[in-house]
């Protein structure tokens, strides 16, 4: 088995000060502060005076109350208390919590499968869960994937209740949790009256909102996932989400084959071909969702989707057939100069 490399993605560019164009004005200065929350670290940035670091403290809250309520590490949380006694059974939900869950549904179906929240058993099968990687046989992958399918996740518009209709269902947010989170917070970072702000969580989704003084948008910086001493494109964010999905982060090889961690739900596969894919959407939660869908789907289905998304924009990667090269498609709405 070979060694994990280290983590690639994105990197928010950041400054102690902007330099102004006129020689008169002083510089700007930026502030960055930041938090650990989801196994991760969570930023905002801020140009100084724009926003009151109370307040922007305050929106770390919101990040650690979201936790509580979506982390599956935690027997009390209420996703957990879904998984142990969902099924079957009816469990009243917080009313965001069950918007949260009809958004992963809509996606699930918009995606035809490639994005699913309950994709949990497979995770473990292959042993990615306890970053054990390992091919398993027939028998397992087919047992897993019984319990695989937001399709046999019932939902209650009226009763604002979920149920898991087959046993050993669990859903798990990991591929939108963090996205979710930053638009909550954004959300209420706005009520407050900020304009101008990023938020970023760990290496993988990002969300702007206004722009970065004196630039057209706030910059991001994409790895590329083949040098990581290289960055790949710096994309403008004006009022979206950014999120990255690639395969460098885990896999394992096994007979001279190379197996990543992202996994086709609907054959329950790792992925082939695809290594990196950066989503631009309206929301934090829609981009981290569709990087995952449009690794599963590749190139062509995320071109059509683009088309008829036009607020969408992505950049994917891919290997070329030959191993040796990579080809970079940049396709729908994303402002971006590739490097």
């Amino acid at each position: 088995m070979s060694e994990q490399i280290p983590r690639r993605g994105l990197f928010l560019r950041r400054h102690d000060e902007i330099e102004s164009p006129h020689e008169n004005e002083k510089p700007c200065p930026i502030v960055c502060l930041s938090r650990e929350a989801m196994a991760c670290l969570f930023e905002i940035q801020f140009a100084e005076g724009s926003l009151d670091r109370k307040t922007a403290i305050r929106a770390f809250d919101w990040i650690d109350a979201i936790e509580r309520q979506l982390t599956v590490y935690r027997s009390d949380s209420e996703i957990s208390r879904l998984n142990a006694e969902g099924f079957e059974n009816s469990i009243v939900l917080e009313d965001r919590l069950f918007n949260l869950l009809e958004d992963c549904h809509r996606l699930w179906a918009e995606t035809g499968g490639a994005f699913d929240i309950t994709a949990g058993p497979l995770i473990k099968v292959w042993g990615f869960k306890r970053r054990e990687g390992r091919v398993p046989s027939p028998a397992e992958l087919a047992e897993s994937m019984k319990s695989v399918g937001m399709g046999h996740v019932k939902l209650d518009r009226s009763k604002r209740t979920a149920e898991l209709r087959q046993h050993g269902m669990e859903v798990n947010f990991g591929g939108i949790g963090k996205g979710y989170a930053l638009d909550r917070v954004a959300d209420w970072l706005t009520e407050q009256g900020a304009n101008d702000f990023l938020l970023g969580a760990g290496q993988s989704s990002v969300l702007a909102h206004g722009s970065r003084p004196l630039e057209r948008g706030w910059p991001v910086d994409i790895q590329h996932p083949a040098d990581p001493s290289r960055m790949l494109a710096k994309v403008f964010l004006h009022n979206q989400g950014l999120s990255t999905s690639a395969s460098t982060e885990q896999y394992f090889e096994e007979e001279g084959r190379r197996f990543g961690h992202i996994l086709d739900p609907r054959n329950g596969w790792p992925v082939e071909g695809m290594i990196q894919v950066v989503v631009v959407a309206t929301t934090a939660a829609r981009a981290e969702a569709l990087s995952t869908a449009f690794f599963v789907l590749g190139v062509e289905w995320a071109m059509d989707y683009c088309r008829r998304n036009p607020e969408v924009g992505a950049i994917l990667v891919t290997m070329k057939p030959d191993g040796d090269a990579v080809e970079v498609y940049v396709i729908g709405t994303i402002e971006s100069v590739l490097i």
